[in-house]
């Protein structure tokens, strides 16, 4: 533990696993700001990131029994938070908005090599799923997405109503995000949006 020696996180650990509130809220003052840090730059949400390390170090309280007195408690709790912010990633990305906001900062963060590798590697996945797409969904999507072009522009260009257009995209980003979703690349999108900033 920073600013311990290893024997006083020694004993605060083993105060801990006998149940002593006081070890408790020690812990909790020592370490609950730098793991808020790290929560906040997965989840850029201050009351979420707050939410977390107070349910990860619950969670420490709660299983208390299985801590090792001879290993250093961060790295313990640096794993969990971890996990409840992945978790917490999930189960948000769900929405339209958080897709669309991942979309625009992982463009945003393209520049340099490696990001743009990163890039393509999505990008690539993307494309493996849109082609299973019908073809009119297809042509929606590139051209909402790719072209960045409005409702009414698509409607012109493939004389289509605005309503089939929108139904289109719809259904696209429906199954789009059904696929994401079963293949875990939600947890890379997030991923590469926290890892590149």
């Amino acid at each position: 533990m920073p600013g311990h020696t290893e024997t006083e996180g020694r004993k605060i650990i083993l105060a801990l696993k006998a149940g002593d509130e006081l070890a408790f809220r020690k812990v909790f003052d020592l370490h609950f700001h730098k793991l808020y840090i790290f929560c906040f730059r997965f989840l850029k949400n201050k009351q979420h990131a707050e939410e977390i390390v107070h349910d990860a170090l619950l969670n420490v309280w709660t299983n208390r029994d299985r801590l090792d007195e001879e290993r250093s408690i961060l790295p313990y709790l640096y794993t969990i938070t971890r996990r409840l912010a992945l978790n917490a990633l999930r189960d948000i990305a769900t929405s339209q908005k958080a897709m669309d906001e991942l979309w625009l900062n992982i463009e945003r963060l393209s520049n340099e090599t490696e990001e743009m590798v990163l890039l393509n590697d999505l990008r690539q996945f993307t494309e493996r799923a849109v082609i299973h797409l019908p073809a009119q969904q297809q042509l929606v999507f590139r051209m909402s997405r790719y072209e960045e072009l409005n409702y009414d522009e698509i409607a012109e260009r493939l004389n289509l109503s605005r309503n089939t257009v929108k139904n289109h995209l719809v259904a696209a980003l429906k199954t789009l995000r059904t696929n994401f979703n079963q293949s875990d690349a939600v947890y890379f999108l997030f991923l590469s949006v926290v890892l590149l900033k």
